[in-house]
Parts: structure tokens; C-alpha cells; sequence
């Protein structure tokens, strides 16, 4: 099992349809090297969305993602370079269940005037269970017994009186 030691991932893009899918792979390779299993669909949505509103939106299809892991948090940022991109017309749909998704978000500029977008997954180093061997199923040890020839008089004795028996076996 891998430690929990923090991880960083840059990747610069020019988005395009069929980018996006490739993207998202790359993205859950280096997520399941960094042992965050639990967090490739969230992540990985998360991205797509973005991605395809900015290729969608954007005239400057440049960007750039970043993955951060701090052993309590992944943060996605993805930073686009179109100036006449305004997340609060073009993206407020995405940024609404970007929202809904994550555990937080935001949008801040840069110097150059293009944005980041970033959100965060919560999540433990490590969180698959500990494989444990199960135990194994219990096993007869002792054979069963064979029934063994029994005079007719001590079934009859058990289950009722010897005449009774015998009257019913004629």
C-alpha cells in the first residue's frame, strides 16, 4: 500500500471533443497510482463538465489542469486562457453542479486575465479495506454414522408400546 504523501499533477490541453475523453483517462490512471480509487468518478465528471463548456464557450481552446493531493484533499484546477469567458453567464450551469458535486469550489483570475476554476474531493490516503483472508467454511471431521440394523422391539419401545407396533405392521 502506497503512502500518504503529496501528489501533484499538471497537464496543458487544447480541448476538443474527442480530447475530453482522453483527458478524463489520464486523470483516473494517476488517481488510482495514488491509491484515491473513490474519487475517479467525481473527479473525473467534474472535468468532463468543465471541459466540454469550455470548449463549447471558449474561443482560446488552451487550458491547463492540476491536480493537488494534500492526504485530506484532491484539488482540481483547470485554467482556461479565453479573457471574454464569463463564468458567471457562459459556465453557470456547470458551475452549479460543479457545485453540487464537490465539497467545494471557486473561480478566481489571474494576472494575465484568464480564469482558474478549481474544486475539492475530501478523502483518507489509502481507503480501500485491508484484504483479510476469510475463514474457511466448517467441515465435518466426524464421518456420519451409519444406521445400524436395530431390533424392531426398541423402536417400537420409542415410539409407543410393542403392540401397538406390531398391530400397525400387519
Amino acid at each position: 500500500m502506497k503512502t500518504a504523501v503529496p501528489c501533484y499533477y499538471h497537464l496543458d490541453v487544447e480541448v476538443s471533443p474527442e480530447r475530453v475523453g482522453q483527458v478524463s483517462r489520464i486523470l483516473a490512471a494517476h488517481l488510482r497510482y495514488w491509491d484515491l480509487e473513490t474519487l475517479v468518478e467525481p473527479v473525473c465528471h467534474s472535468t468532463e463538465m468543465l471541459l466540454r463548456a469550455i470548449d463549447e464557450h471558449a474561443t482560446d481552446k488552451n487550458t491547463s489542469i492540476e491536480m493537488w493531493w494534500n492526504r485530506h484533499h484532491l484539488i482540481t484546477a483547470i485554467g482556461d486562457n479565453d479573457r471574454a469567458l464569463r463564468p458567471d453567464h457562459e459556465l453557470r450551469d456547470c458551475l452549479q453542479r460543479l457545485a453540487a458535486i464537490s465539497d467545494g469550489w471557486g473561480c478566481c483570475a489571474t494576472e494575465t486575465g484568464s480564469k482558474v476554476i478549481w474544486f475539492s474531493q475530501r478523502a483518507r490516503a489509502g481507503e480501500r479495506a485491508p484484504l483479510v483472508p476469510a475463514a474457511p467454511s466448517p467441515h465435518l471431521r466426524e464421518a456420519l454414522q451409519v444406521p445400524r440394523a436395530v431390533p424392531v422391539m426398541a423402536i417400537a419401545d420409542a415410539a409407543g408400546t410393542r403392540d401397538e407396533v406390531l398391530e400397525e405392521a400387519r
